[in-house]
């Protein structure tokens, strides 16, 4: 068999917002931090200060936003239509190890052939998301690989324009608006009336990206206060931030 390329990881999304961190109730978290996501009792949340290079998300009228989709990241490598190397972040995934695998992830990768999604040359990366990935919030039957190209395309929010660019803007709109462009087009087809958040948007700068500038950053729903304040206490939270400075690549 043939050595498998390791493709390059997915680079570090930034917020385009300065991240600090937060100590919680200690036995609110206790009870509730597992269903948040939190592994600690402390949150990091974003404060109304621009993390310094990304003010083109704010003033650049080319960049746009495109929903997060909530699953793992999967690259792929094509070549004349065969499939050379199946990367689960830094993982590569062996697509013929069927018993205690990752079968999940080649069913998602099919699923997406079948869809037309896969180039027949060339590296693509992308979202896997279905029934064994993060709670399956788009109640898929089967698993689905989703490149971030058709993302861009297809889950792009249109009325990310009608707005000003504004922390508390963008608090309100990812509070109660942010509603999943998948999960809206897929509850049309089944007939469905719920809807669902989107974990977040990633925001876009094609024109950077071709200057060779920094093009992409990402903001989500856990990043804003009120994501846990109503089961849990967030202490000396202050949307104008502290002066002392954080790391921000400790962030997630």
């Amino acid at each position: 068999m043939e050595e498998k390329r390791l493709l390059s990881d997915f680079p570090k999304l930034y917020c385009p917002f300065i991240r600090q961190t937060f100590k919680v109730n200690k036995d609110q978290w206790k009870k509730e931090g597992r269903k948040l996501g939190m592994r600690n009792p402390e949150v990091y949340l974003v404060v109304d200060r621009i993390n310094p290079g990304y003010e083109w998300v704010f003033e650049d009228s080319e960049t746009f936003a495109v929903e997060k989709l909530n699953g793992t990241n999967v690259k792929i490598l094509t070549e004349n239509g065969r499939l050379i190397t199946v990367q689960n972040r830094l993982n590569i995934i062996d697509p013929l190890q069927i018993i205690k695998g990752k079968a999940f992830i080649m069913e998602g990768i099919f699923m997406a052939i079948g869809k037309g999604y896969v180039k027949e040359n060339g590296e693509q990366a992308g979202e896997l998301i279905g029934p064994k990935v993060q709670g399956n919030p788009y109640k898929l039957d089967l698993h689905e690989w989703y490149p971030f190209e058709k993302a861009i395309n297809s889950l792009r929010y249109k009325s990310f324009d009608e707005h000003e660019r504004t922390f508390d803007n963008w608090s309100s709109w990812f509070k109660d608006w942010l509603f999943s462009r998948y999960y809206t087009k897929r509850a049309s087809k089944m007939g469905w009336k719920d809807k669902v958040f989107a974990e977040g948007v990633v925001f876009y700068n094609l024109k950077r990206k071709a200057e060779g500038k920094t093009w992409m950053a990402k903001l989500r729903r856990d990043m804003f206060p009120w994501y846990y304040s109503d089961k849990i206490e967030i202490y000396d939270y202050d949307k104008k931030g502290k002066d002392k400075e954080e790391n921000q690549d400790k962030f997630d």
